[in-house]
């Protein structure tokens, strides 16, 4: 069996262990947090789009797991619509040209208790670099009323975003600048398993 992934349609050939199943991103129910430095006294948080992909998860071998993660940028919210459309606009996301940000996992590595590292390629802007994400243990999967099977994940990293070429500033004339560096992105997603 090969893996489809449902937010794009494309096919990874690549065939699935026997202990392997497929989960998919559920959109209404997963969100992607951000926050980064502002002024340098205080931080300003913010939530970015739609949230679609599929996670392949090896029950027998959790380290042989796979993700493939898609963040609808144009739907960033920070409470205040000039800032967001700044955010929008070619100084930042230039969602114009670059609507989606991507995820997709290289390696996973256990971590002490059931804490998981997910080192992969985040694509910001057309800018692919790798970044790990620190990823808590995995919640127990239950069934919804509906005989859905659904788990819960989260996820955080920290990047500085001149790497991906966001770099936009304003200088204080106290010292400092307007914007910080470092952005912390945080991850809630709701699995759904696919059935057969």
């Amino acid at each position: 069996m090969s893996v489809t992934d449902a937010s794009t349609g494309s096919s990874n050939k690549a065939t699935l262990p026997a202990a392997a199943s497929i989960w998919d991103i559920d959109s209404a129910h997963s969100q992607t947090h951000f926050k980064v430095r502002h002024l340098m006294v205080s931080h300003v948080r913010g939530s970015l789009g739609e949230v679609s992909g599929t996670v392949v998860l090896d029950d027998a071998d959790i380290t042989r797991s796979r993700v493939d993660v898609r963040v609808d940028t144009r739907g960033i919210e920070t409470r205040d619509d000039k800032r967001d459309a700044h955010l929008r606009s070619a100084d930042f996301l230039d969602v114009a040209n670059h609507p989606y940000l991507t995820f997709v996992s290289r390696q996973v590595r256990k971590e002490k208790g059931s804490r998981l590292a997910v080192e992969g390629d985040l694509t910001i802007r057309g800018v692919t670099k790798t970044v790990t994400l620190e990823v808590e243990a995995l919640e127990d999967a239950v069934t919804d009323p509906w005989g859905n099977v659904k788990r819960g994940a989260s996820a955080r990293t920290t990047i500085n975003r001149k790497d991906w070429g966001l770099e936009w500033n304003v200088a204080l004339e106290t010292g400092g600048v307007l914007v910080g560096e470092q952005v912390t992105i945080e991850i809630e997603v709701e699995l759904a398993r696919r059935k057969a």
